[in-house]
């Protein structure tokens, strides 16, 4: 069995350590840098039922238009879509430098067999994904059983 060493923490030492992390990498840089770095970071993101092809096409050509629009303004890091989506995001930003993510495990829940989601993982990067956001099973980590989720995520 897996052991986390826990250890109780103060609501000040969160906000202190959120302070820390939240300046970290924007203390040298000015507001505008800062908000560069940040939309370069960003993933774009559709995932709803009602996706379709035309949808997917729309978003990537929203990401890539803001370099479009001014060449000093970065594109967001990737779109993200599911699997069955990613050629179409891998087509409409071929050439653009914006990496396609998909989302796999059994979105939204986790709540599939790891074959499953393996399975869906080989599909999205058989189908050009860049990324994988992958969802872990939340019902197994809520009840303790890290070193379920943690194999899961290993494999």
């Amino acid at each position: 069995m897996m052991t986390f060493n826990t250890k109780p923490v103060s609501e000040t030492e969160i906000n202190n350590r959120i302070e820390t992390i939240t300046k970290r990498g924007f203390i040298n840089l000015t507001e505008i840098e800062a908000l560069k770095l940040t939309l370069s970071m960003i993933d774009l993101t559709t995932l709803e039922g009602a996706d379709t092809d035309e949808k997917v096409i729309a978003m990537c050509q929203k990401a890539f238009n803001y370099n479009i629009q001014n060449e000093n303004i970065p594109n967001v890091a990737a779109v993200c879509v599911y699997p069955t989506l990613v050629n179409v995001a891998k087509t409409a930003l071929k050439g653009k430098n914006i990496n396609v993510a998909a989302v796999a495990g059994a979105f939204p829940s986790g709540q599939s067999p790891i074959e499953v989601k393996v399975a869906e993982v080989i599909y999205a990067v058989n189908e050009g994904a860049d990324e994988i956001d992958m969802v872990i099973s939340r019902g197994k980590f809520l009840e303790g059983k890290f070193e379920i989720v943690f194999n899961e995520i290993a494999e």
